[in-house]
């Protein structure tokens, strides 16, 4: 049987996914591991732990799966974004990896802006703020601040990168996890030459570029031996985590908006050219598919709202959990289940952490309104999951105020189990949900890159066509258009009237 291997690189794991080539998933892994956070605004981890991680889930998932490693066609990986990673002429890391998370580079952050302006940076890269996140100021600070490491690089890589380097011994990368380091040209497909000039390297320095879904070569004899794969597996360039997310939803043309409800809300949405928001609200980044972009608004709480609500007051849920087999979250779908909708006029903020799309307001507080003697814990439940859906159709009205037109929703994450959670968000947003049966779809995106460069599929959409399954799909119910438009506008004035106070003084030392 030949089958692709997904590998998903996380910020505090890597998954490895075996799929066959009809999409059903054979067997998976997951190697974790702890970021090292020496002081405040640092983050970091030794680069060799992301090769540690890969090398153990991926022997693993192909000893518990049970078949030959000569039936792994090809491989490709899913990676988070902006975690840097410097290697010397040897290829050996010169320092730990600078993750994402770390904010150190604020300084550089602003001499960036400063140099640049946020709009021409914008126009070119597609991200509508500089802030520390980005590599372009990781690797200034590097510079700036470890002027002896910085002189020694002879590659700047990001994590899926370097495990390519691993895994064949060649630095390449791709188009879409390059987007936010702040020195791609989306529009031109290059690096930025003016960045890289203010940053003090060169194009030497980063991996060659390559679209999603291109052979890089096969596995060298050294990694062949450490993973256990055969020489003949063929490495793949993969994606960006939410563009293989994406892919692996079948989000692959204009229309079609995929949205991942985990902790955070991550919302891809199609586009067929670079698409610029005059209030730099959404960044614009290259997609997986050749030739398309991606608008990703995003929010910091989404399913750690209902998270936070479980762990504070669900507690005979968590209880009766290990006794019945029956997941908590599942209990609680069931309460609110009883629960009419709108919550009988109860109405949530779900800011635990500040706002992002479209507010970008870090004061932005949670909010439980409209509570009367008629509520109860299940009003509670449902409220939660109704103020995520309206945070949703909140960035739905932003996409439609640029000309996106989306046509359906695909849901996927770990909200996408509960069909409630997806009625819920079809009859707030008046949309079709449709909702993959495999919902780790950013291993399958990687998947799925891996058979087309394996020329197992002619393209991305042949292969999304025979390895993407829809497992449900729910139409909105026009009976509560109204009851949630009333409902969504309380929700929108909410923000707006208690902004004010989010920013009050006696609220700052609280």
């Amino acid at each position: 049987m030949s089958c692709l291997l997904g590998i998903d690189a996380g910020t505090t794991g890597i998954k490895s996914s075996l799929f066959s080539l009809d999409g059903e998933l054979i067997c998976s892994s997951i190697r974790e591991y702890r970021l090292i956070t020496p002081k405040p605004d640092y983050v970091e981890l030794d680069p060799k732990t992301y090769w540690k991680a890969c090398r153990e889930s991926v022997r693993d998932v192909i000893k518990r799966s049970g078949i030959s490693s000569d039936e792994v066609v090809a491989l490709a990986i899913s990676s988070q974004g902006e975690t840097l990673i410097a290697l010397d002429r040897d290829g050996r890391p010169l320092r730990n990896a600078i993750v994402w998370l770390d904010n150190r580079s604020r300084e550089e952050a602003g001499i960036l802006r400063k140099r640049f302006g946020e709009e021409e940076v914008y126009k070119i890269t597609g991200q509508p703020q500089i802030v520390p996140t980005w590599p372009a100021t990781k690797i200034l600070w590097i510079r700036r601040n470890e002027p002896e490491i910085f002189e020694e690089v002879d590659k700047f890589l990001l994590v899926e990168d370097y495990l390519i380097y691993r895994l064949t011994g060649e630095y390449f990368t791709e188009y879409s996890v390059c987007s936010s380091t702040l020195y791609l040209d989306i529009r031109r497909d290059s690096w930025w030459d003016e960045m890289l000039d203010e940053l003090g390297i060169n194009a030497d320095q980063l991996p060659s570029l390559k679209p999603s879904g291109t052979v890089v070569g096969e596995i060298s004899a050294e990694a062949s031996a450490e993973l256990r794969l055969s020489r003949r597996t063929i490495v793949a360039t993969g994606a960006f985590d939410q563009a293989a997310s994406a892919i692996g939803a079948g989000n692959i043309k204009p229309g079609i908006l995929s949205e991942t409800t985990g902790a955070a809300l991550a919302i891809v949405v199609t586009v067929r050219e670079p698409s610029y928001d005059p209030k730099r609200r959404i960044p614009c980044q290259r997609h997986s598919v050749n030739k398309l972009y991606f608008l990703m608004p995003w929010c910091q709480t989404a399913g750690m709202f209902l998270k936070w609500f479980r762990d504070t007051f669900c507690s005979p849920e968590r209880f009766l959990e290990p006794l019945t087999g029956i997941d908590a979250y599942v209990l609680m779908d069931r309460e609110a289940e009883r629960v009419p909708p709108g919550s009988e006029g109860l109405v949530m903020l779900p800011h635990l952490m500040g706002a992002a799309c479209p507010e970008f307001d870090p004061d932005a507080k949670a909010v439980m309104f409209g509570i009367t003697l008629k509520h109860s814990k299940p009003h509670f439940i449902r409220a939660v999951m109704e103020s995520v859906a309206y945070m949703l159709r909140r960035n739905l009205d932003v996409l439609g105020e640029l000309g996106v037109d989306v046509e359906e929703v695909r849901s996927i994450g770990g909200a996408a189990k509960s069909r409630l959670w997806n009625r819920i968000k079809a009859d707030v947003l008046q949309k079709r949900i449709l909702i993959p049966k495999i919902k780790d779809t950013g291993a399958l995106g990687a998947a799925i890159l891996a058979g087309v460069a394996s020329k197992a599929y002619r393209s991305i959409e042949d292969a999304v066509n025979s390895m993407v399954k829809i497992e449900d799909s729910i139409e909105p119910r026009a009976e509560y258009r109204e009851l949630y438009d009333r409902l969504y506008e309380v929700y929108v004035k909410l923000y707006e009237y208690l902004k004010p106070l989010f920013k009050a003084k006696h609220l700052e030392n609280i």
